[in-house]
């Protein structure tokens, strides 16, 4: 999405490309490749890496994150897989809004139907973290023979809702987002984690461009999960501030009959995936189920 209203939306603009050109540069692992499916909502931008003929693994990142925060998950699955990490349609990153917007559930597992098409993948992995997990979540329940399995890495709103204190430390950054404010709430949430200053610089830049109201709704309906039939694996985080994990973890053994959960140890909702020992430990556990059989 590139605005062209004003000099300054030009250069805010300009300046978030390279950062994230930049952390696809230092970050990303050499023989990267990068393509643009066109979709009826636009044109979406996806970082691929691994072998052209290994199991596809689709990467949706939590809003703001953009695809390039799975720098570590490409390096390591990009092995065995050939990864696939998405720039969700409005929110910061390369792809292109078209003229149809997305705004409903419908229109969001529609559109991953068509970036898979595009992609010519039929049934991929299925990994998303945060917002991202939610989208997956309601692709598998929209088109589960298109999902061969299904990562969810602290799945935000899918079966718990918000901690109240989450929402108030985000709120200054929901209403008015700057460098600054975003700064701070990633400080707070990750209790000043190190986390890469190559990736940092580009979330710094992404709270000045411009992006579309994120698509939200209710809880996947419990009905809807009972039936899902696609091997499951939800990687909790061990200290969100997100949500209670302890209530999300009871709650999908309630409601999912073919998932199982795990905990990242000492992790927090946006370590994941990219604080260096966390992102280690949750690559071990993707690899793990992703290998198995089932």
């Amino acid at each position: 999405m590139t605005p062209t209203s004003s000099g300054s939306s030009a250069a805010a603009t300009e300046s978030f490309l390279a950062a994230y050109d930049e952390v696809i540069a230092v970050k990303w692992p050499a023989g990267t490749t990068h393509f643009e499916a066109l979709t009826p909502y636009g044109t979406t931008h996806v970082n691929s890496y691994g072998p052209e003929d290994a199991p596809p693994l689709i990467l949706l990142a939590g809003g703001g994150s953009t695809s390039t925060v799975w720098y570590a998950q490409a390096a390591h699955l990009g092995r065995s897989h050939r990864v696939h990490a998405v720039d969700l349609m409005g929110d910061p990153g390369r792809s292109v809004v078209g003229e149809r917007p997305i705004r409903t559930v419908p229109d969001l597992t529609a559109w991953l139907d068509a970036v898979l098409d595009a992609l010519n993948i039929a049934s991929p992995a299925l990994c998303g973290h945060s917002y991202g997990a939610w989208i997956a979540l309601h692709h598998a329940l929209h088109a589960p023979d298109r999902v061969r399995k299904l990562i969810l890495v602290d799945p935000t709103a899918c079966f718990a809702g918000y901690r109240p204190g989450y929402l108030l430390h985000a709120l200054p950054m929901l209403l008015r987002p700057d460098a600054r404010r975003t700064r701070t709430f990633m400080n707070w949430e990750t209790s000043d984690a190190p986390l890469d200053p190559v990736w940092l610089h580009l979330r710094d830049t992404a709270a000045a461009f411009p992006s579309a109201r994120p698509v939200t709704g209710p809880r996947p309906a419990p009905e809807l999960l009972a039936a899902l039939n696609v091997p499951t694996l939800i990687l909790l985080a061990e200290n969100s501030r997100a949500h209670n994990i302890a209530t999300v973890a009871a709650a999908a053994a309630r409601l999912l009959p073919h998932a199982r959960t795990a905990t990242i140890p000492g992790a927090t909702h946006h370590t994941l995936p990219l604080h260096a020992p966390d992102a280690a430990e949750l690559n071990r556990r993707m690899e793990e189920f992703l290998q198995a059989g089932g």
